[in-house]
């Protein structure tokens, strides 16, 4: 792919040794890979894959917090001493879920029993950085703004050449060396981006966990409806329990299909 032969690495670990902050890289285009019209994306030290990895969880693009968090993570590291590697490896843990995303998807997995699929007590226990079981990403794996902010989807991905050669190349190869692992798309757009490449052969559909609630706490309510800590007759007229009964019914059968992992 284009964008992957583009990247050097080599420079950007230059970059990230000198006194210039993440933020300046980011903000006078020393980390820009690509643009197209009001669309640019940026690098940002994403690339590690754990091969261990049980679970991917699948965001639409790192927001610049996120980008500037790790950014900061691998210039650390690499003034630390650690080799390129290492420090890559370093700063995509600093991106891991916490706090109350990473409590309502532990809560909402183990509801579908996902934790019985992939051989742990609960999924709470792959979230432990020893052993590298979950792997986040996004379906753009670099941080993507348009005008300066952060992209939410618009323009649609899959219609836009520079963010679909993103998706089909670069996502592709993360879904390859991970071809067992069970994904979980958070929100639409990264559910039509896995979706895309189902259709392409590269994921198996039944690993890809579809219709979740998002696991924001600005979603509580149809989380605490999925989990069945709220009635049906409790719920705000915003929320559509048949949606989320239906979703619910079809993951727990898809979960119940697959066969179990053993995790040595």
């Amino acid at each position: 792919m284009a964008l992957l032969q583009n990247i050097d690495l080599a420079r950007f670990v230059a970059l990230m040794q000198e006194d210039a902050s993440p933020a300046q890289l980011l903000d006078n285009g020393s980390l820009l890979l690509e643009q197209a019209g009001d669309v640019a994306m940026h690098w940002a030290p994403f690339e590690h894959t754990p091969k261990t990895a049980r679970l991917v969880i699948c965001g639409i693009t790192p927001g610049r917090t996120q980008a500037l968090n790790a950014l900061s993570a691998f210039g650390q590291a690499l003034k630390a001493g650690f080799d390129p590697a290492e420090a890559l490896r370093l700063a995509k843990l600093t991106g891991s879920f916490s706090g109350t995303m990473r409590t309502n998807i532990v809560r909402m997995l183990d509801v579908l029993m996902v934790h019985h699929a992939l051989g742990v007590s609960s999924c709470a226990d792959l979230f432990n950085p020893q052993y590298e079981l979950v792997h986040m990403t996004s379906a753009l794996r670099y941080p993507v703004f348009v005008r300066g902010g952060n992209y939410n989807g618009n323009p649609p991905m899959l219609r836009t050449p520079m963010l679909r050669s993103v998706v089909e190349d670069v996502l592709t190869e993360e879904a390859l060396l991970l071809p067992d692992a069970l994904w979980l798309p958070l929100g639409p757009k990264p559910t039509e981006a896995l979706a895309h490449l189902v259709t392409r052969g590269v994921l198996k559909a039944k690993n890809v966990l579809e219709g979740m609630p998002h696991p924001s706490g600005a979603n509580a309510e149809r989380i605490a409806y999925f989990l069945g800590q709220k009635a049906r007759i409790d719920l705000s007229a915003k929320t559509r329990p048949d949606l989320i009964d239906a979703a619910r019914g079809k993951l727990l059968a898809q979960v119940s299909r697959l066969p179990p992992v053993i995790i040595a």
